[in-house]
């Protein structure tokens, strides 16, 4: 399966955040996961993602789609989107994602169908911007600079990224839980239909 992998200089980075976080209140009321599906589906799929992942954008605009249709809107699957930020980037864009979203996944398609355009740039300030301008072609207006400084959601954010480690061991990005065990086939709709099938 093509994933986005973590690299060491990364993860050195989130060490140093993660052990900033531990310091941070979190109010975990504030914010709900991005969830869509009915809540007493028989099948819960979980998805580990960067916002920055080539193979996440790919999972979101030709995978998904036909996941939607035949499987979430009949009410089989639960879909779960849970953020694996690789950088600084793709944290700053999960904060968009879930700022004043309610839950809702509409800004995460939209981010990710977006992505070429904002996920580009040398510096976090570059990156940062092209996200501002791109997000100001959304139908829902959203302040970004207010979403970009709240400590609080930054920390829940990059707790969920904590909790797949421990709780999946989750190190690359796309990847999905089914039924709380991971999808290891090459991540395309036939194989992942076959799965699905397999548990119904």
């Amino acid at each position: 399966m093509l994933k986005c992998i973590e690299k060491k200089m990364i993860k050195k980075f989130f060490i140093i955040i993660v052990f900033v976080i531990l310091q941070t209140n979190i109010n975990a009321s504030s914010f709900k996961p991005i969830i869509e599906g009915k809540k007493d589906a028989k099948i819960k799929l979980i998805i580990y993602e960067s916002l920055t992942c080539s193979h996440c954008a790919d999972f979101h605009n030709n995978v998904y789609p036909k996941l939607k249709k035949e499987f979430i809107d009949t009410g089989v699957i639960n879909i779960e989107f849970r953020s694996f930020p690789l950088d600084m980037a793709a944290l700053n864009a999960s904060k968009l994602a879930h700022c004043s979203n309610d839950g809702k996944s509409d800004l995460l398609h939209f981010l990710y169908s977006n992505q070429k355009k904002w996920a580009k740039g040398s510096t976090i300030e570059e990156l940062n911007s092209n996200l501002s301008s791109v997000i100001k072609s959304f139908d829902k207006p959203l302040d970004e600079n207010k979403c970009f400084s709240n400590n609080e959601l930054e920390a829940f954010i990059l707790n969920e990224r904590i909790e797949g480690v421990k709780e999946f061991d989750i190190n690359a990005t796309p990847t999905l839980i089914l039924n709380n065990q991971k999808f290891e086939k090459t991540l395309s709709f036939k194989n992942l239909k076959k799965a699905i099938e397999k548990l119904l």
